[in-house]
């Protein structure tokens, strides 16, 4: 299919997988794998942003990662520390707004601070939104707002009977961002590893065998093309 005639997605999300596989292949430490994995990222955001993708959210870290040797946990929060930093000032030149998601308590508070330093710097510009998911879990998600909606109902905000699925979105971590159009997941898995559970009920799925350190723009417009493919019906007939 020709660039020209591809549907691009307005909202797509990726499970960068397959980092630490890719750097044993090469017989390189896991961490090496995260450390291509981040400069792919970039890439990736880059070519999102010229092809004219909205939105880009992608699973940087998720509740069950802190089980992994403190070494590799390591590595990749100092990724972290490094990019919050330096996304700064790149991110303004690109006019590109970064928001992260996540339950926060648990970061360091270095890391917590350079988040808000981030999406604040950025909040105004216009261009592609970033949403980076950092300690994310989707049923932590969805706990977290289900706790916010009881005290609320608690205090007399909010009547039980008046609870739609419109109020839970408002409380989710990604309230005000269109749901996904596209998941992309990386290294052959093919399953949602607690990722954006309510909100990807209606998105398209691509799976491919590409390792994330491998992921290119050819990679992605091979995703793309298979979008583009796709009948989204919603639930009705055509």
């Amino acid at each position: 299919m020709d660039q020209n005639e591809l549907k691009i997605p307005q909202h797509v999300a990726i499970i960068m997988d397959g980092n630490g596989r890719w750097a044993k292949k090469r017989h390189m430490p896991r961490t090496f794998g995260h450390a291509q994995g981040a400069r792919v990222l970039e890439q990736t955001l880059e070519d999102c942003s010229d092809l004219g993708v909205k939105y880009l959210t992608v699973y940087a870290f998720s509740t069950e990662n802190w089980a992994r040797p403190f070494e590799e946990v390591q590595v990749i929060m100092n990724l972290f520390r490094d990019y919050l930093i330096s996304a700064v000032d790149k991110c303004n030149r690109n006019n590109v707004r970064c928001m992260v998601i996540g339950e926060r308590s648990r970061l360091s508070q270095d890391i917590i601070d350079s988040i808000n330093n981030l999406e604040n710097a950025t909040k105004d510009n216009t261009g592609i939104t970033f949403i980076v998911a950092i300690n994310y879990g989707s049923r932590d998600e969805i706990v977290r707002a289900v706790n916010s909606i009881s005290r609320e109902v608690q205090e007399g905000n909010i009547q039980p009977g008046e609870i739609t699925a419109e109020t839970i979105e408002q409380y989710l971590d990604t309230r005000g961002i269109p749901d996904p159009d596209l998941l992309i997941r990386t290294s052959g898995e093919e399953r949602l590893s607690n990722f954006l559970m309510w909100q990807l009920a209606y998105t398209e799925f691509y799976f491919t065998d590409t390792a994330w350190p491998d992921f290119d723009k050819n990679e992605l417009l091979k995703a793309f093309e298979k979008y583009s493919s796709r009948d989204r019906r919603y639930g009705k007939v055509k």
